[in-house]
């Protein structure tokens, strides 16, 4: 089993960064959080690393019901998809598969809900 979807597309970085947050925001995820990891390796570090954004998703909706299955799969939210440079001007694009992350819980409820979220997640990713 993987544990993201991905996909490659032929933009720069920052272009694609924005083609994530539409797909994103059309299947109903908004991003509550961002790592700017290539920024944060800088001055934390002092190394050089490629543009790498980390963003938060989540659909509230989706999030509440998972919280009303299980009040701490909180721990594993919200969403990540990871924006990187991939070279040659191209930006691959990667969500995490909830179904994959939530397999530590057992709860079947929850693995049934993650599917929902996975979809929406996969109908994203498709749509870049």
């Amino acid at each position: 089993m993987t544990y993201v979807f991905s996909k490659t597309l032929a933009l720069p970085f920052a272009d694609a960064i924005t083609r994530t947050r539409e797909a994103l925001a059309a299947e109903g995820f908004g991003v509550i959080a961002e790592i700017d990891l290539q920024k944060t390796l800088k001055e934390k570090l002092g190394v050089e690393f490629r543009p790498y954004l980390i963003l938060g998703a989540c659909n509230p909706a989706l999030a509440h019901e998972a919280l009303q299955l299980e009040p701490n799969v909180g721990a594993m939210l919200p969403c990540n998809v990871v924006v990187q440079d991939a070279g040659d001007g191209r930006t691959e694009i990667s969500a995490i598969d909830p179904v994959a992350s939530m397999q530590a819980i057992n709860n079947p409820e929850l693995k049934i809900k993650a599917g929902a979220v996975a979809d929406k997640l996969k109908a994203a990713i498709a749509r870049l």
